[in-house]
C-alpha cells in the first residue's frame, strides 16, 4: 500500500532566544517565531546581557534575535559565547540602530542577518526564516548603505597608445609620392599627370593616406606627415 501522508516538515531550530530589553518587543517576536512553527516554549527571553548568559548556561540556543542596545553594554559582546557553542547558532540583529559602524561591526562579530525594529512582521518572519535557512539575511535599507560604502569601481585605465611607427613604415611607396605632392600644393590631375597614373588611381590613394594618418582632409594629412617628421 502506497504511503499518501506528505513527508513531515524539518522540525525548526530550538530553542530559539530573544535578547530584547523593550516587553513590546520582546511580544512582538514571539508572535513571529509562533507564527513560524515555534511552539510557546521553545522561546526564552533575555532582557540584558547578564540574563542571555544564564539562559546560554542553562539552554544552548539554536537561533537568537539579538538586540544590540541593553541597559548593560552592547548586544555583540554576546558573540564570543554565542561562537563559542556547537554547532553555533545563527544570530539575527534586530535592532533600530542604521548606522553604519553598528552595522558593519555585526558583520564582522559574526552576526548572519541584519534587520530594522521599524519592518513589519511579515519581513521580520522573511528575514528569520533566511537565517534559519543557511542564509544571510540583510534589511534592504542596509543593504543599500553598505552598498554605498564600497568604493566605486575604477574605469579601466585607457591603454597608452603605441608609438608612431615611422611614416616611411606606414605609407607605401606610392602613397608617400603622393603625399610629398600634396603638400607641395598640387591637384590630384596634377598629380596623376606627373606620376603618369589615372586620376581615380591618385584619388584612391589619397583615401588610403587620409585612413592610415586618421584624417579627413589634405590639409589635416599634411598637417599630420610634418608632425611625425616625415615633411620638413
Amino acid at each position: 500500500m502506497t504511503d499518501t501522508n506528505p513527508p513531515a516538515a524539518d522540525p525548526l531550530p530550538a530553542p530559539v532566544l530573544i535578547v530584547e530589553d523593550e516587553p513590546l518587543l520582546q511580544q512582538r517576536l514571539h508572535r513571529v517565531l509562533v507564527g513560524l512553527g515555534y511552539a510557546a516554549d521553545a522561546v526564552m527571553f533575555a532582557a540584558s546581557l547578564a540574563q542571555a548568559r544564564a539562559c546560554l548556561v542553562a539552554r544552548p540556543a539554536a537561533l537568537v534575535l539579538l538586540d544590540l542596545n541593553l541597559p548593560d553594554g552592547n548586544g555583540l559582546a554576546l558573540m564570543p559565547e554565542l561562537r563559542a557553542q556547537d554547532p553555533q547558532p545563527a544570530v539575527l540583529v534586530v535592532s533600530g540602530w542604521s548606522a553604519e559602524d553598528a552595522i558593519l561591526d555585526a558583520f564582522r562579530a559574526g552576526a548572519t542577518g541584519y534587520v530594522l525594529k521599524g519592518r513589519d512582521d511579515a519581513e521580520v518572519s522573511f528575514s528569520i526564516r533566511n537565517v534559519l535557512r543557511g542564509g544571510v539575511s540583510i534589511d534592504p535599507f542596509i543593504a543599500r548603505r553598505i552598498l554605498d560604502l564600497l568604493p566605486a569601481a575604477k574605469p579601466a585605465a585607457a591603454p597608452a597608445p603605441a608609438a608612431d611607427a615611422p611614416l616611411e613604415e606606414t605609407l607605401t611607396k606610392r602613397e608617400a609620392e603622393i603625399l610629398r605632392r600634396v603638400a607641395g600644393g598640387l591637384t590630384n590631375r596634377e598629380i596623376a599627370e606627373q606620376l603618369a597614373i589615372s586620376r581615380h588611381t591618385v584619388n584612391d590613394h589619397v583615401k588610403g593616406i587620409y585612413r592610415k594618418l586618421m584624417v579627413s582632409s589634405r590639409m589635416g594629412a599634411v598637417g599630420a606627415a610634418r608632425s611625425r617628421g616625415f615633411l620638413a
